[in-house]
């Protein structure tokens, strides 16, 4: 009853929720969109909280990049207020910029089902919402087909059907300044770093 209580206490702030009013008055114009170096490959991911994802693709070998921005909504130009009303039809997602010859395509994706539950429509924990969908957004034909051989392959580790989008690439927008590399930047500031993001990190052996 105890444990139950506490939970109930602490899940509005294990939420990805608003920054501090200070961080957002700072830097609350969008983030540049991210440089694509010379044989570099791009792919878009959506996995829930896009706080989480970036910490986890920033520390990988072979990825020029993960910026954290908005994809497949009808609104241009989207804030992020404006995507927690759950009305502009965008996912919160990474873009990330890999070296195929150092990581590939194969193993950004097998990150990407290991970082989040396939499982849930519209869902990651206390997370609700349109904006959290399972999405991955393919830049190329090429990509296309390995997403979906990579969900075919993922599903044997879930009891539950995938619900995975697998939707090709529209305009991506970058989100603000303030969302960019939020976990370095927070992780001793706010709960959710603590208690959602750090455990992932180290569930999946990476530094937190």
């Amino acid at each position: 009853m105890l444990r139950k209580l506490l939970f109930f206490l602490l899940a509005p702030m294990l939420a990805c929720g608003e920054p501090d009013a200070a961080m957002k008055e700072d830097s609350a114009t969008p983030a540049d969109k991210p440089k694509v170096p010379e044989g570099a490959e791009v792919v878009t991911l959506g996995a829930g909280c896009f706080w989480c994802i970036e910490a986890a693709y920033r520390q990988l070998d072979g990825v020029y990049s993960a910026t954290s921005g908005y994809m497949g909504g009808t609104v241009a130009n989207p804030t992020y207020e404006q995507i927690c009303s759950k009305t502009t039809g965008h996912a919160e997602v990474v873009q990330v910029v890999f070296d195929p010859k150092k990581i590939t395509a194969e193993k950004v994706l097998a990150w990407f089902w290991d970082l989040h539950d396939p499982t849930t429509l519209n869902r990651q924990g206390n997370d609700e919402g349109p904006q959290y969908r399972s999405a991955i957004f393919y830049h190329s034909e090429a990509h296309k087909s390995l997403a979906e051989t990579s969900k075919k392959a993922a599903q044997s580790n879930f009891d539950k059907p995938i619900v995975t989008e697998i939707t090709a690439a529209s305009t991506f927008y970058p989100a603000e300044k303030y969302h960019q590399n939020y976990y370095e930047q927070n992780k001793s500031k706010n709960p959710y770093c603590k208690y959602v993001i750090e455990p992932k990190l180290k569930k999946l052996k990476l530094d937190h």
